[in-house]
This record gives structure tokens, sequence and C-alpha cells, in this order.
């Protein structure tokens, strides 16, 4: 496996790419943007391909490299259902696994911090964001932070890990890098309370200052979503309530770019076939399906996934390929239920 550690020295900031081999797909944790061309040129030098850039939380000391990253390399942007940023291109939920090439984090729900905190667990590691950090936990007191939704976050969810179950958190000021379960157990100050009540006391009464970046960060990662304004004002984009007759249409062929687990808990719309957004390029290409369907009979290509991020950029390429009838269906499947569009388990 291909692991690296990266740290921006302005916010106390730890990024992670992972990735299972050389030449293979990349997902990266906590990118920040100022840092964006590093991981570029590093994912270069190892010869990884970034699908999917991870976020544990909306951050307050920073701005995300989400955004960057997605227009740079039409990666897939990740965050927890709970989160309030406008568009990311995939939302999870605990249980869920984000999988790579090779790889699979196990998305665990760990709120407190904010209500939106997530871990993800990795073999013998765990990302936990600002839930539990070394020596110390996440402050409580914005965001719709919560001490005792974080008490039994850490508790009864990241302490019963492993004890030799590594930790890498999402920020450090003192100078670590990792620590385990077994020593935040033994050592870590913010744990030794004797209950819940305690720890809420505890975490109610530090009165910390603001972090320095809050009024900024916080706007600008509110904002991540791709621009679909753009695709639209094209010509490249339908409504969810001008496509309710599609699945019924021989000229329209409806095609689902998000993943299996999505499809499996969000449902399907009738008929779409389905191509994950990761295998876009080789269906457009030369050979490829859709490239094959567009040539063959003439069909409107029509793009969907959960929100419209993944579907505006699978309508560019799609156009840059050639494939002049490919559309896309404006706020994905979730426009499409809320125009009362069917859809199937």
């Amino acid at each position: 496996m291909i692991f690296r550690q990266l740290f921006d020295a302005t916010s106390g900031t730890y990024s992670y790419l992972i990735a299972s081999r050389r030449g293979a797909e990349a997902l990266i944790i906590d990118p920040v943007l100022e840092k964006v061309d590093r991981y570029l040129q590093l994912m270069a030098e190892l010869d990884l391909r970034l699908v999917k850039a991870v976020d544990t939380h909306l951050h307050a000391d920073h701005i995300t490299g989400l955004g960057a990253l997605r227009d740079r390399t039409q990666c897939i942007t990740v965050m927890g259902e709970q989160s309030g940023v406008d568009v990311v291109s995939m939302r999870v939920a605990d249980g869920d696994v984000i999988r790579i090439e090779g790889l699979g984090l196990n998305v665990m729900y760990t709120p407190g911090h904010t209500d939106d905190s997530y871990s993800f667990l990795l073999d013998d590691r765990v990302f936990t964001g600002d839930t539990l950090l070394i020596r110390g936990t996440g402050r409580t007191d914005f965001q719709n932070g919560d001490p005792r939704a974080q008490y039994d976050s850490i508790f009864n969810r990241l302490l019963r890990l492993p004890e030799d179950t590594l930790v890498y958190p999402a920020h450090d000021y003192k100078g670590d890098t990792v620590s385990t379960i077994g020593e935040e157990k033994r050592f870590n100050p913010r744990l030794r309370v004797g209950s819940v009540d305690e720890y809420v006391a505890l975490m109610n009464g530090l009165n910390l200052s603001n972090p320095k970046m809050m009024d900024v960060a916080v706007p600008a990662n509110m904002r991540q979503g791709l621009a679909q304004v753009e695709i639209a004002r094209r010509g490249w984009a339908v409504t969810a309530r001008d496509a309710l007759d599609f699945p019924t249409r021989p000229d329209v062929t409806l095609i689902d770019l998000r993943e299996a687990a999505e499809r499996a808990r969000h449902g399907n719309i009738p008929g779409a076939l389905h191509v994950p957004y990761p295998e876009l390029q080789e269906s457009i290409g030369p050979g490829g399906v859709l490239h094959g369907l567009a040539d063959a009979t003439g069909r409107r290509l029509v793009f969907f996934c959960a929100f419209g991020e993944r579907s505006a950029m699978a309508v560019q390429a799609a156009r840059d390929a050639g494939l002049a009838t490919a559309v896309h269906i404006h706020g994905g499947i979730g426009a499409w239920k809320e125009a009362g569009g069917p859809v199937v388990m």
C-alpha cells in the first residue's frame, strides 16, 4: 500500500494520500487548497490517478482542496450525508465503504466536533478527523458541535477498535504525527473522565477563541459544487421534470453514474444503464459502450448521478469525445425524486 501523510503548517492540517500500489487509483483525505499543486506533483511522481477526494467534516480553519482537485482531475468529491455543503459528488453514511482499486475505507459516523464529522477505518488505521486528536479531542462549541455526541463517538465507537489501531487525525499543533487507540485510552487527558456529564462539563468549559480562518473558510467550504449553471447555459442539461418521460422513450438512453452502494440505498430510474463514473472514459471512447450507442443509434445520452456533479463532468467529457447528443439531468436523482419521477429499488 502507498500511504503518505502530508502537512499544512499554516493550519496544522494533516492530509492523507492512499493507494494500493503504484499506477493505481488513489484517494486523498482532508486536502488543503494551498497544497493542491503539491498533491498533484506527488501523484504524478508515484504514477497515481486521483479518483476520490474526501473531507472528514466541514472545516473551519482552512479552505478545502476538494473543489480544486475535482476541477483539475475530475475526481469524485465525498462527504458525509449530514454535510451542509452545497454539492459534493457522493454523500456517505455510517456503514458504507469508500472504494478505490484494491482498497476500501469503512465509514464511521462520529459526530460531536461538528454534526457532519466522520472517521474512516482502513485495516490497521483510523482517520479520525477532529473527533479524536493525539492527546486531545476536537472542540465542540460551534458548527452544531455536541460534547455528548462526541463522548459517544469516542468512547462507544473509536475506543472500541483494537488497541493497536493507528490513529491519524486531521490536525495536530504539537508535532505529533500518529498515535494508537491504546495510547489514547491511557494518556489522552480529555478521556480521563468518569462519565459523559463530566466530559460535557470539561468541553463546555474550554472557552476557546474561534479559528482565525473561520469567517473565510466556512463560507468557502460550503460552496464546493461544480457550477451546473454553465452546463445548462450551453444547452447540455435538462430539468428532472422535463425528463420524466425519458424512461419510456426509445430515442433516449439514461446512464446512471453512481456506484452500486448508492443505487442500492437510493434506488434507480427504471431502465437506466449503469456506467459507474470511474468507467466513463473507457465507455465514451472508441469501442466503448456509450460511444457505440451514440454512433449506431443516434440516441440521446442522458447522464445522471446523485446531485448532478458527476453527470455535469460526464457531459463535458462526452462532448469532448464527440458525443454530441449527451446531456444530463440537472440536480441528479435527488431532483428526479422531487419531481415525482419513478424509482425502483
